[in-house]
């Protein structure tokens, strides 16, 4: 620590217990950009079905940067971060901070809708003072272009594999964490030899975060334990079914100039729902406050449908929009009293790791898996579209049949 430089401060933590904030971690986390996060709920709407699961993106970021020290220290007792400059290590830990800096309100509702992704909205953030201040303060040029890679997952530094990649920091806490708010025995995962298992090592020419083989295991927690999430949680039916509810409240919003795309990125949670509610003529705000979701109609597996489900369903709003009406107008329902819903997670359980043997060689693992030693990324895809479901959500009883629903999807064609 500088001379004079004030001390750091420590924050108590349901999961973690102490999370100690390094002076310059204290300066980000005192900055508005940051301090919104309080107001970003980490699950959405997910509340609506495990009470517990207020907890808060600032929360999160605050257990990723914990994490981050952890595995530094971790690599620092090995030799691993010898020939790094304080500047590096910093700015990985200020990295896992800021990691979701750029977040909207209510979990990924709005990316599935077609905004932008929350990764490239950070750099709008990162780029405006005060925090961009705090950053250059701290010896980082044009914080938004340089922290912008790393969060986004294209920086080239040695140990960018801990912000972002198949064994970043963040699956670790959002894991843990959502588990643990929720009340759900799921999102088991084995942190202290995940952590004493990350090395640095050489491969394809350059630097990189790995993992060693006695690792391997406990790599194929962190991946069950996403499985199971997903399965049981996030893309729990009422879950979904409210996030639905809330993307199709949003394009209503839109169409009426109710609501501005460019303070999306801004806002938080309940200012955002006060917004929506206030120019609402759909039920749809008032539905979600109270708790009165659509219903199940139709739930099929992806195998179970003749055609694959077009890509654009759930993601693009308008011709989401168009097939809902025309199966809602044929079950002799009205606009938006019918939604669809696909959850998408591209390479959900996806892997590219590189692994050091035993004999100090080193492999890369993918979802070709590991012969002999790990088959479960292919599992991990059948498992992947175990856990999908594309559902029909009604606001009234109503009869929708699987030939209706393939005809609504050729209209939004």
């Amino acid at each position: 620590m500088a001379s004079g430089e004030p001390r750091g401060e420590v924050v108590r933590d349901l999961l973690w217990q102490n999370i100690a904030l390094e002076p310059a971690a204290l300066e980000v986390v005192d900055t508005p950009a940051f301090q919104r996060l309080r107001y970003v709920r980490q699950l959405g709407h997910a509340f609506l079905v495990y009470p517990g699961a207020t907890h808060t993106r600032f929360e999160h970021a605050l257990g990723t940067y914990s994490l981050a020290r952890r595995a530094l220290e971790i690599l620092g007792e090995r030799g691993d971060v010898d020939g790094f400059a304080a500047g590096d290590t910093l700015f990985i830990r200020l990295g896992a901070l800021l990691h979701d800096i750029g977040h909207y309100p209510f979990s990924h509702a709005l990316e599935e809708a077609g905004f932008a992704s929350h990764e490239t909205l950070a750099t709008a953030h990162l780029a405006r003072p005060p925090l961009a201040d705090v950053l250059a303060a701290r010896g980082y040029a044009d914080p938004a272009a340089r922290f912008g890679t790393l969060i986004r997952g294209i920086s080239d530094h040695a140990l960018a594999g801990l912000i972002s990649g198949s064994l970043d920091l963040d699956k670790i806490d959002y894991l843990k964490r959502d588990a643990l708010m929720c009340g759900v025995p799921y999102g088991e995962v084995d942190v202290d030899r995940l952590l004493a298992c990350l090395v640095v090592a050489e491969h394809e020419g350059r630097r990189t975060v790995a993992i060693l083989e006695k690792g391997v295991s406990a790599l194929e927690s962190l991946l069950f334990a996403k499985y199971q999430m997903y399965r049981n949680v996030y893309w729990h039916h009422a879950v979904r079914c409210a996030t639905a509810m809330f993307k199709r409240l949003v394009r209503e919003a839109l169409i009426d100039r109710a609501l501005d795309p460019e303070d999306l990125g801004e806002a938080t949670d309940d200012a955002l729902m006060h917004e929506l509610a206030t120019a609402d003529r759909t039920g749809i705000a008032a539905a979600l406050r109270e708790r009165r979701l659509y219903k199940r109609a139709l739930e099929l597996l992806p195998a179970e449908l003749p055609a694959a489900v077009p890509g654009w369903v759930g993601q693009d709003a308008a011709r989401t929009a168009r097939a809902e009406d025309a199966l809602s107008r044929r079950v002799g329902l009205g606009p938006g009293d019918l939604l669809l819903d696909v959850p998408r997670k591209d390479a959900m359980l996806g892997l590219d790791l590189p692994i050091v043997q035993r004999d100090g060689s080193v492999a890369r693992l993918t979802q070709a898996g590991w012969p002999g030693r790990m088959d479960l990324p292919p599992l991990a895809e059948n498992l992947a579209e175990s856990a999908c479901r594309l559902r029909v959500f009604v606001r009234r009883p109503a009869d929708v049949n699987l030939d209706g629903l393939m005809e609504a999807l050729s209209t939004g064609d």
